[in-house]
């Protein structure tokens, strides 16, 4: 071997050393932080305030950060783990936005298209009744569509009958009802706003014109489900499962209890000490979805593809769609522009805006509460899925403690 190739042979097997060193360094310095930032999330735990929660740090390539904390059964000290599921009340809107837009791409329905199109009954505004209401009206909360007490009172329904006894009314706002109460989601819809309903009533609508004002209604958003259904003739449990939850392999993720791994469901918290039963919505598609940390970050990974131009469950002008702000400022009089996570400060088709730009939902219902929120600038997103209720400021602390923490160390992961 001549002089030369000597050292050009030399220089190459130390430069890929360099490289190797290099490598080698930096995944022992996101050990740390990994590490840091679980004993951060674990010292936050010991508040008390929340039994279990489940967080993830993605960005649009990959998992940086995922971990379970606390646990998924207090009387069993059984882990809270990044694979433990339950409900994330409604975060699952964000999937009818995605299913509609699917279903426009299909050709099987329009964003425009007058709900009164597709359905069995008719749906009117008694205050404008020749105003039709369309599908875009109950993607973007401007339908004019309310949640009653009807909606509260009848959409929760517990798993097994042997529950209603056990269940504390008082430290609730949504009443739990007996297995046997269950319908059809359309004839729920039906019971609630066609005239001829049983829980009919006409103030069951706002009386500004339709498309004027955001007003949050899961009614207007569990019937964009139902009109989903009748347009492309599948459940929409089926659609979503076969369009969003398979491509991106969430299979841990389901709507019944009956498509589930049950003995990784969390137990379900009112407070630190009282469980709550498990139950489910006749209403599933505004708040059901079962899912964990690890395949929530999975589907928010996907949202950060999506919005930059490279997603894979819809085509990019679809995905333009779903993340544009479809109202003005006037659609929102009592806009909160202090609170960082306010996902009602602005809409796409069922995708929440911030007042610092953030885009995801929250998500509430009994025993559990959820964030998702990605930053379009640094494509990162981050969720957090919690097994117990807040109820008091302690609560709400801790709670924005462990979001507060994650995005401290978001940037440094990334």
């Amino acid at each position: 071997m001549n002089k030369f190739v000597l050292i050009l042979f030399m220089g190459l097997a130390l430069s890929c050393q360099d490289q190797k060193n290099s490598k080698k360094v930096k995944e022992d310095r996101q050990t740390g932080i990994r590490d840091s930032l679980t004993r951060e999330l674990n010292q936050i735990h010991k508040l008390g305030f929340i039994n279990g929660f489940s967080v993830a740090i993605v960005d649009q390539d990959s998992v940086l950060y995922q971990s379970g904390i606390g646990f998924s059964d207090m009387g069993n000290n059984t882990k809270y783990t990044e694979n433990t599921i339950q409900n994330i009340g409604s975060v699952s809107k964000t999937l009818i936005g995605i299913a509609l837009l699917k279903a426009q791409e299909m050709g099987k329905l329009n964003l425009d298209d007058p709900i009164n199109q597709y359905l069995p009954f008719e749906v009117i505004n008694p205050n404008y009744p020749k105003l039709p209401l369309t599908i875009r009206h109950l993607a973007t909360h401007t339908s004019t569509i309310l949640d009653t007490d009807f909606y509260n009172g009848k959409a929760y329904v517990l798993k097994d009958e042997q529950d209603r006894s056990s269940v504390n009314q008082e430290k609730l706002n949504e009443a739990f009802n007996p297995p046997d109460s269950r319908m059809p989601m359309i004839d729920f819809l039906e019971k609630l706003l066609s005239k001829e309903g049983e829980w009919y009533r006409k103030d069951g609508f706002a009386t500004n014109k339709p498309g004027e004002i955001f007003e949050y209604s899961n009614v207007g958003a569990t019937l964009a489900a139902a009109i989903l259904e009748i347009a492309v003739d599948k459940p929409y449990s089926e659609f979503t499962k076969e369009h969003i939850l398979e491509p991106l392999g969430m299979s841990s993720s389901g709507w019944t209890f009956d498509t589930i791994d049950l003995a990784r469901h969390s137990k379900l918290y009112s407070d630190p000490k009282t469980e709550i039963p498990l139950y489910s919505l006749i209403t599933y598609p505004d708040g059901g979805l079962i899912t964990s940390g690890n395949n929530l970050g999975m589907y928010l990974s996907e949202l950060i593809k999506g919005h930059s131009g490279i997603g894979t469950l819809l085509e990019k002008n679809g995905y333009e769609e779903l993340f544009r702000e479809q109202l003005s400022a006037n659609s929102f009089p009592d806009r909160d522009e202090e609170d960082d996570y306010d996902d009602e400060y602005n809409t796409g088709i069922f995708m929440g805006f911030t007042p610092r730009g953030y885009i995801g939902h929250t998500g509430g219902d009994p025993g559990i509460a959820t964030y998702m929120f990605f930053n379009p600038e640094t494509k990162i997103g981050r969720l957090l899925m919690i097994n117990t209720s807040v109820s008091n400021s302690a609560g709400v602390d801790e709670f924005y403690s462990i979001w507060n923490t994650l995005a401290k160390y978001e940037n440094k992961l990334k």
